[in-house]
């Protein structure tokens, strides 16, 4: 599969687009499909950390182990799973632009196992148009908390 970037522009401080990227723990308030978040060890934040992330997917859910594995603060963090015969690869890199951020999203998927294989050129649409209303989210989450922070 070839690799996936997309950008949103976000009218809010480049630490708030960081915080929203990273605070694991807080996950399923920004996006509905997430049900649930539960750590693997003691790391909560920063290279190493791991969960497992429950995501609904139509009335299915379905847990991913998930890994930090880059995260360089306030300007990019990448989490890597092995899933369902594919590695993903994804790096959130916040990037200050004036008074607002931009947030690029650049996802790695290589399948390693046969179905995954043949399946990946005709689920890219599938993968971007989810990571294109993640960053939707995103851009109304982080938006909001620009909005309500203290002066």
């Amino acid at each position: 599969m070839s690799i996936i970037a997309l950008e949103q522009s976000i009218a809010a401080p480049a630490d708030t687009v960081f915080r929203s990227v990273t605070e694991i723990e807080r996950f399923p308030e920004i996006q509905p499909d997430v049900v649930s978040v539960e750590f693997v060890g003691e790391k909560r934040g920063g290279i190493g950390t791991r969960f497992i992330e429950t995501r609904r997917h139509g009335n299915k859910e379905m847990k991913t182990d998930l890994e930090v594995t880059e995260w360089v603060e306030n300007e990019r963090t990448r989490m890597v799973t092995d899933s369902h015969g594919t590695v993903w690869d994804t790096l959130f890199e916040v990037m200050p632009d004036g008074d607002k951020t931009t947030l690029r999203i650049t996802m790695d998927a290589r399948p390693h196992k046969l179905l995954p294989k043949i399946m990946s050129p005709f689920m890219q649409g599938f993968f971007r148009k989810g990571i294109a209303s993640y960053l939707d989210l995103l851009r109304d989450h982080c938006e909001e908390q620009a909005r309500s922070a203290p002066v």
